[in-house]
């Protein structure tokens, strides 16, 4: 990490807070041990009575990545809970996550349910995110991952989501100004009615409130991430998933939304000067996954590819609906950010730190 995270400070020894708060509020707490395993069966346990004389037990939300796709297999295999694999399909699936899932679900024998989100109006608001000029336009699609799943949920009285969230790959927080929070619905609205040309009567959306209080606290749904109970490596994982399910890999994490590798490895980089791989390298550096020096030398490298970033790049403006030069004219206009617009930052700020004193999260960098 560095200072295109305009918030990293360094100590007189060069170590930024991102790597102290790791080691001081992350590491001391996460320990992926027999222990932790058997905290982890004991779990499954209880998720199994829970969900006793149902079709099924708890959710996972899929994507067809790396860490879902192998919690799918450990839930079913490992922990022997039925779950319902849980997809949300935003119109942007490559087809090798289709693929995936659909390789992993057949094999394990589970039940796959598939949210179809309304295309036109995912495609307005995605478009409206683009004209409004802040970083963070996926934010769309990953609100509508977060809604529809802890909507079903709660309508079908689900005590139990399982998410492939992970310490291993995850501990490094993404600076907020380069993704701010994606359940900022009155960030949503306002960019909408800014540069929407549609209103938005299907899009489902959802809140801090609703999925930090209403949901845990009231409905009983509870959010677990197994992964962190067990010794997580990515590069043997990839490689088990690979020879047990003919399942194909992705160049970089959240490739499987073809939307996601644009956004990510060119729109970020060359408009705003925001480099994902720094916050991903950085989460396996800590994990003790990579070295140092490989990360920096992967860094050498452009996070897309020269040759079909002009295809990619025709294809997004095709898909949404506009021409090449159109959507040239938007990543060339003036950069923003969530502050030029109406959010719920200060609900975040507060509630951030709020759960900070209450120590339910370990995390206090920001």
């Amino acid at each position: 990490m560095d200072t295109t995270d305009s918030l990293i400070t360094f100590d007189h020894e060069g170590i930024c807070d991102h790597c102290a708060d790791y080691f001081k509020n992350v590491k001391p707490r996460w320990h992926p041990d027999k222990e932790s395993e058997n905290e982890l069966r004991k779990l499954a346990g209880r998720i199994k009575t829970a969900g006793r004389g149902k079709d099924f037990d708890c959710i996972i939300g899929m994507s067809g990545g790396v860490d879902s796709s192998y919690l799918v297999y450990l839930a079913k295999e490992k922990l022997r809970l039925n779950p319902l694999v849980f997809h949300v399909d935003a119109g942007w699936n490559s087809q090798q996550a289709v693929n995936n899932i659909e390789k992993i679900v057949d094999k394990l024998q589970l039940d796959l349910f598939t949210e179809v989100i309304n295309w036109e109006e995912m495609r307005d608001l995605q478009l409206s995110y683009i004209k409004s000029g802040v970083p963070q336009i996926d934010s769309p699609q990953d609100n509508a991952f977060f809604a529809t799943m802890y909507k079903f949920a709660s309508e079908n009285n689900v005590k139990y989501i399982l998410t492939g969230g992970n310490l291993a790959t995850e501990c490094v927080q993404v600076p907020l100004e380069w993704m701010w929070y994606q359940t900022d619905y009155t960030l949503l609205d306002d960019i909408h009615s800014r540069f929407g040309s549609i209103e938005l009567k299907q899009f489902p959306r959802t809140s801090i409130l609703r999925h930090k209080i209403y949901l845990p606290y009231v409905k009983g749904v509870k959010v677990i991430r197994p992964l962190d109970y067990v010794n997580y490596v990515k590069d043997e994982v990839i490689q088990f998933l690979i020879k047990e399910f003919e399942w194909q890999p992705y160049p970089r994490k959240h490739f499987e939304s073809r939307f996601t590798k644009f956004y990510e490895s060119y729109w970020l980089f060359e408009k705003f000067g925001f480099d994902t791989r720094k916050v991903y390298l950085s989460n396996l550096i800590l994990s003790g996954q990579l070295s140092r020096d490989k990360a920096l030398m992967e860094l050498e490298e452009l996070p897309y590819d020269e040759e079909n970033i002009k295809h990619d790049f025709s294809y997004v403006a095709k898909k949404l609906g506009i021409s090449d030069k159109e959507l040239r004219t938007y990543f060339e206009a003036p950069n923003k950010s969530y502050k030029d617009y109406k959010s719920q930052e200060l609900l975040y700020r507060v509630g951030a730190r709020a759960m900070k004193l209450a120590g339910l999260t370990w995390s206090i960098r920001r």
